[in-house]
């Protein structure tokens, strides 16, 4: 029975994932040496009738996040592990080193306190939930309640429809007038890097998103062929006159769509906004403009999910959909003339 050859973790252990009589065995030390040896000894015992029927030694916080990642290694998103791994190496430091059968179950709310002074709590609630499910699924027992600070909501920038029209007519020339109006058109921007320009047709009526194209856990982007979700794949109507004009003007036989790199495209639409006095939305922002603008229309919430790509209202209520002042000062004023006896 051959010994598996052990895998690098990107923590800087060594990993071997043993099967001994159906029984599956994960083995992580510091170097590849210590892998090895400690695999030959507990395969050693097996074939010698000796192995403990005993628990093995309970893993380190840490040993125990390379474990969980690694058996999802074929199912998780390259951006689901980048935010697992960003999770493993800055926070919880202090307790990551520790064996999980040596952490009381009372300790938790003090560990939770202590890394609240370290990070935001939206960061944190975000961290500890990942955190509790490794433990949980590690030990099988259920982690006590504790209790965490409530996030503060951020406030998402996004152009109202006047800055819509400033926005199109400041980027529509530029080169960077394809993406900036796709993500206007609610493309992510991980979606508007995986388009090519050979998949889209001479003045196409609809833009085919399929694919993204992600940052993964070694910092380097990798296309996926999944979306996000199963109703992110998706036909998206080109309504803005000035896409299709740059669509025709920058087109190529092949090739990707966004030929610079995601932070040179975001740093374009700030620029952008920054020199027509809008406000920084960024390019996400633009995809929250979209959803913006659907709602101050009163285009139906059926047919702004669809071309947005949202799995549910619930997502597109609490962080997409924004009420343009304009709008509220419209509604304040209707009710205004209504008690002032302007209206019935």
């Amino acid at each position: 029975m051959k010994l598996p050859e052990p895998r690098k973790l990107p923590s800087g252990n060594y990993f071997i994932q043993l099967r001994l009589g159906g029984e599956s065995i994960p083995v992580t030390e510091p170097n590849r040496a210590a892998c090895i040896r400690e695999a030959r000894a507990i395969k050693a015992e097996y074939l010698a009738g000796k192995r403990a029927k005993a628990a093995p030694e309970a893993p380190t916080l840490t040993e125990a996040i390379d474990t969980y990642i690694e058996e999802r290694s074929n199912t998780l998103s390259p951006v689901t592990i980048r935010g697992y791994r960003t999770i493993q190496k800055h926070r919880f430091q202090a307790t990551m080193p520790r064996r999980l059968d040596q952490i009381d179950d009372e300790e938790w709310q003090g560990i939770v306190n202590m890394e609240a002074a370290l990070c935001a709590p939206k960061t944190l609630k975000t961290a500890f939930a990942f955190v509790r499910g490794v433990v949980e699924h590690t030990t099988g027992r259920k982690l006590p309640k504790v209790s965490l600070a409530a996030p503060v909501p951020k406030e998402r920038p996004f152009l109202t429809p006047d800055e819509i029209r400033v926005f199109v007519s400041a980027v529509k020339d530029t080169r960077y007038a394809v993406p900036a109006l796709l993500a206007l058109s609610s493309l992510r921007i991980s979606e508007i890097q995986a388009l090519r320009w050979e998949n889209i047709p001479a003045n196409p009526k609809f833009i085919r998103v399929q694919g993204a194209v992600v940052l993964n856990e070694d910092n380097k982007y990798q296309r996926k062929v999944q979306n996000k979700n199963a109703t992110s794949t998706r036909n998206v109507p080109v309504i803005i006159p000035e896409l299709t004009a740059a669509i025709q003007r920058d087109r190529k036989s092949v090739g990707p769509v966004l030929d610079i790199s995601q932070n040179s495209l975001r740093g374009a639409v700030k620029k952008i906004c920054r020199e027509n006095n809008l406000p920084d939305v960024g390019v996400h922002g633009l995809r929250h403009s979209f959803a913006s603008l659907a709602y101050h229309l009163q285009v139906p919430e059926r047919i702004a999910m669809e071309i947005g790509g949202w799995a549910d209202a619930t997502t597109m209520h609490k962080i997409y959909t924004h009420i343009a002042q304009a709008d509220i000062q419209r509604y304040q004023t209707a009710m205004t003339d209504f008690y002032q006896g302007k209206k019935d």
